[in-house]
């Protein structure tokens, strides 16, 4: 499974209804049976989301099912998070938000997950923002993938808000450094904006599933069969099979790649802004977020593809040093650094 953390967040959730927690199979602790429970699990079968795939894409949403919740108390079980996610209760405006990011996609978006998509449904006390798992045809190969969204935390930010929050979480505070991110123009920055760039985030984990882009992020590095070949993958990442990691082919002129680190506690000053996003600038990764791993590399060059050239919508990264603008970055899509990249999405995409 693939989870956007957002623990800082996780405080300002209001508390969602009363709701039974469901009986778990195994002893606290017992990691192996959980994880033998999550394989075995209804939900992880293409026959569970049988329904929700017959629906159009814009209605395969709403409170995560008892099943659902089930499996993510299991995986929250599994991975050591305390969190006992619950169904949300969705109000009219914010159903209303989630539908109309969904109808902002342009039509091959909507198009490219309209067979392998089974839904976006909603949780509080996620343990994070977001979470993609894939589900299983009948031989056991991943057949396409389902999102969970926290709505107590999506509720809570605007499109400028929540990025500006998300892009400095690699940084310590400090030293008259500041970040300001911008995704969307004023008149358009809502729930709905900020809900849209995350499920297209999301989404691009679901595209990822069964199309060799880059390798399952449930199998260690070191399992990697060496005759695999990846098209997205192989222009950005090498795989290092003795110490079982992903190494970027930028590592040499970029070496705090490795310390960007999102959501999870920063491990860079506020200093090391400036010349994170000037090495950034010589890769072919869109953003920061990318360059910190192969899944959300292809997640990230997705999400900020349809979001800046397909919706022609803004996307920048404004550092100041004590006040005054230091630096500006955009994405790459009209530069030749990412030109590669963006073949192959557009061939996702037709």
């Amino acid at each position: 499974m693939i989870r956007a953390f957002a623990a800082a967040l996780i405080a300002w959730a209001v508390p969602a209804w009363a709701q039974p927690a469901p009986k778990l199979p195994c002893a606290a602790g017992d990691r192996p049976c959980f994880i033998k429970a999550l394989r075995a699990h209804p939900v992880r079968g293409a026959a569970y989301w049988k329904a929700s795939l017959s629906r159009p894409v814009a209605e395969r949403l709403g409170p995560a099912p008892p099943e659902l919740v089930e499996f993510l108390h299991l995986d929250n079980a599994a991975n050591g998070f305390p969190e006992k996610p619950r169904a949300s209760r969705l109000s009219a405006d914010f159903l209303a938000d989630v539908r109309g990011a969904i109808a902002d996609l342009p039509p091959a978006v909507r198009r490219a997950f309209d067979a392998t998509f089974a839904g976006v449904w909603f949780v509080d006390d996620l343990g994070g923002t977001g979470f993609t798992d894939m589900y299983l045809d009948g031989s056991g190969r991943p057949a396409g993938g389902f999102v969970v969204l926290d709505a107590a935390v999506l509720g809570r930010f605007k499109a400028n808000g929540w990025a500006t929050w998300k892009e400095n979480t690699p940084f310590k505070p400090g030293g008259g450094w500041t970040l300001e991110a911008r995704i969307e123009k004023a008149a358009g920055d809502d729930r709905r904006g900020a809900i849209r760039y995350i499920l297209l985030h999301e989404l691009g984990h679901v595209l990822s599933i069964n199309r060799d882009v880059h390798p399952r992020w449930d199998l260690d590095p070191g399992d990697v069969p060496a005759s695999a070949r990846y098209p997205f993958f192989e222009l950005s990442w090498t795989v290092d099979r003795k110490a079982s990691r992903y190494d970027s082919k930028f590592d040499a002129s970029f070496p705090a790649r490795r310390s960007v680190t999102y959501y999870l506690g920063a491990k860079l000053g506020a200093a090391d802004m400036a010349p994170a996003y000037e090495a950034l600038a010589r890769t072919n990764f869109p953003t920061l977020y990318a360059a910190t791993s192969p899944g959300d590399d292809f997640a990230e060059s997705f999400v900020s593809y349809v979001h800046t050239v397909l919706m022609r919508r803004p996307w920048e990264i404004v550092l100041r040093k004590d006040g005054k603008v230091a630096m500006t970055y955009r994405t790459c899509w009209e530069e030749p650094r990412c030109a590669d990249k963006r073949r192959l999405l557009e061939g996702l995409l037709r």
